[in-house]
């Protein structure tokens, strides 16, 4: 894989941490800035909601410029907000800050998807895409715990600096290791094709079942956290232990699927599927056993993350005639997933369903994504056009 990938997924890593860090800064930017510790909550909504609304928002506004400049500009801006962010007192501006750093977020990660795809061959777009998603799962791994860390020791002001320093190399590296490209062709005929081309069933319907595995991901990873102790009753102090144990499962995930999804995504698809289902009904049958449940976490972050990356990597290969607009369909998918996802899991906390629910909400929303799959089995068939990483 080219350099420059890595460099990018540098860049992601920062801001896969910026947007995950929060669940540890909360109370403290709570106290500090005189909110409710809810009212502080919205700055995490406020972030994924940018997220879904800026992918193709800013991936069109981007069509504009060269990649590597639109690259440059938007984790400018990300690192700009933050240090805003950082420096700020009132509320009003640092939930400003959020959704701005959210669309640039948003709009990077759709450009850096279709200048990955540029770099490699036609045949390698799941390694290509492992590698920036390996960026996100070590923010879970890594970045979030730091950050958290960094909170705890010296304030909630100090992860957002963190998150902007840690961007700065990648800024550098991007203006040395992107290739420039030859400039874009007019914005209105560019987007009008690929909005066309994005009319395509089999990608609507794998955008769709990127959706859904992501909301099943996100529906429990949210909660695990009282599974953890209010089911499993282990002490508060392994809630971090095992949230890293989904990331480290996660990471392993995404490596793994890099190149199965460009050889053979059906199969990884369909036994990743059961897998997955199967787990997480198992993780709520048996959540009351730590002896059971903690392997099912790290083994649940690994399928989640493959077929997750699977699923993306097969509407990079069906948008092959959007290369722009694609990445930030895929993009917002995965959001719109993860915004869906606790809220989903919430109103089955709400309902009295208890700790596990969320777990078989995720069983459920994964065996929708199951059947709409077989529903529509003829409709996803890969055209001779997708090569061989659309292959099964």
């Amino acid at each position: 894989m080219p350099f420059a990938l890595y460099v990018l997924a540098l860049a992601v890593f920062a801001q896969g941490t910026s947007e995950f860090m929060l669940s540890g800064l909360i109370p403290d930017l709570a106290r500090d800035l005189g909110v409710s510790v809810s009212a502080a909550g919205a700055l995490t909504s406020a972030f994924a909601a940018g997220m879904v609304v800026g992918a193709p928002l800013t991936a069109v506004a981007g069509m504009r410029w060269p990649r590597r400049r639109a690259l440059l500009v938007l984790l400018a801006v990300f690192v700009l907000v933050h240090a805003a962010g950082a420096l700020t007192t009132s509320f009003a501006v640092l939930l400003l800050t959020r959704v701005l750093a959210a669309l640039a977020n948003a709009g990077f990660l759709a450009v850096g998807l279709a200048a990955a795809m540029a770099m490699v061959p036609p045949d390698a777009k799941g390694r290509a895409t492992s590698v920036l998603l390996g960026g996100v799962t070590l923010a879970c791994v890594a970045g979030v715990p730091a950050g958290a860390a960094l909170g705890q020791a010296f304030g909630w002001r100090a992860a957002f600096w963190a998150v902007a320093l840690v961007s700065l190399p990648a800024l550098y590296a991007i203006l040395r290791a992107v290739p420039a490209d030859r400039g874009p062709r007019p914005v209105r005929v560019r987007a009008r094709d690929e909005l066309r081309a994005l009319r395509d069933p089999r990608l609507l319907l794998t955008l769709l079942l990127a959706a859904l595995v992501n909301a099943a991901t996100f529906c429990a990873f949210t909660y695990l956290a009282p599974l953890v102790t209010d089911v499993a009753g282990l002490p508060a102090a392994w809630v971090p232990a095992v949230l890293a144990l989904f990331g480290i499962g996660s990471f392993a995930g995404v490596t793994a699927s890099g190149r199965l999804s460009d050889t053979r995504p059906g199969t990884l698809l369909t036994g990743g599927g059961l897998a997955l289902l199967a787990g997480w009904a198992l993780l709520a049958a048996t959540a009351g056993s730590p002896v059971a449940a903690l392997p099912l976490v790290l083994v649940q972050g690994a399928l989640a993350f493959a077929v997750g990356s699977a699923l993306i990597t097969r509407a990079l290969y069906a948008a092959s005639g959007a290369p722009a607009l694609g990445g930030s369909f895929a993009t917002a998918a995965l959001n719109a997933g993860a915004v869906a996802g606790p809220a989903l899991g919430g109103l089955a906390l709400a309902a009295g369903l208890g700790y596990r629910s969320p777990s078989w909400v995720s069983a459920g929303l994964v065996a929708v994504a199951l059947a709409v799959a077989v529903l529509a089995r003829t409709a996803l068939r890969p055209s001779p056009g997708e090569g061989a990483g659309a292959r099964t």
